[in-house]
């Protein structure tokens, strides 16, 4: 019996020998639930992603324009709206430890993933500092990786600072830069994907970009979750 990894309600799944010898997707999650999540779908804006009624570049990338780290991010694109559902799962799955809830987006991810960046070279999760992956037990972003199917890449080290969550958005967009890279050598002219659980300034996904720009990427782009 297969038991909904939100709700735990019993699953309706039928394993059948079709099932097993095509490897058909894996239920994880009940209709119910699923269908509190909303998808991104429509015109976004062309470089952070964010839903809008065009394609050209919103207002807060234009912001960016005059920011040392405006241009270090080629695009962004994420998967699910920021909504009270998908707050309350990401809450479960980042602060509470329940890491078996990545497994509900898999198909969706990947799906955007295929649609969006398939030519990616290198896939790289945005780090924890080793104080906060003690803390967690895992991270979010190497996990929404590994739903890829790709090889993954983690370059990149983070100082240990004052949680994002809790700062304002003046404060996340002013912090200090807190990634760094000890061997840049795999990066060397990569187009380099990163991936996060949640674009919301965008500050954290830029910092990273950065880093990589400045030892030797050629180009950043960037798949997260969820759009903030």
């Amino acid at each position: 019996m297969s038991l909904c990894l939100i709700c735990a309600a019993e699953l309706s799944q039928t394993v059948t020998w079709r099932s097993v010898i095509f490897l058909e997707k894996e239920e994880t999650c009940c209709s119910e639930c699923l269908g509190k999540f909303t998808l991104i779908e429509g015109p976004v804006c062309r470089t952070c992603g964010r839903p809008q009624a065009d394609e050209q570049i919103c207002y807060d990338c234009e912001r960016w324009q005059y920011d040392e780290l405006g241009h270090v991010l080629t695009s962004n694109r994420s998967v699910y709206h920021y909504n009270d559902s998908m707050k309350d799962v990401i809450a479960r799955y980042k602060y509470r430890g329940d890491a078996a809830l990545v497994r509900v987006f898999k198909d969706s991810f990947r799906q955007a993933y295929n649609q969006h960046f398939k030519e990616a070279g290198l896939i790289v999760p945005v780090p924890l500092s080793s104080e906060r992956l003690y803390e967690r037990g895992f991270n979010q972003a190497l996990l929404l990786a590994e739903l890829l199917g790709r090889p993954v890449l983690s370059p990149l080290n983070r100082k240990h600072l004052e949680k994002q969550s809790k700062k304002t958005r003046e404060e996340r967009l002013q912090s200090e830069n807190v990634f760094f890279i000890e061997n840049p050598s795999d990066i060397l002219s990569k187009h380099i994907l990163l991936i996060d659980d949640i674009y919301t300034t965008g500050t954290t996904i830029r910092q990273a970009a950065n880093v990589l720009i400045q030892n030797g990427a050629k180009k950043v782009s960037s798949l997260t979750l969820v759009r903030g």
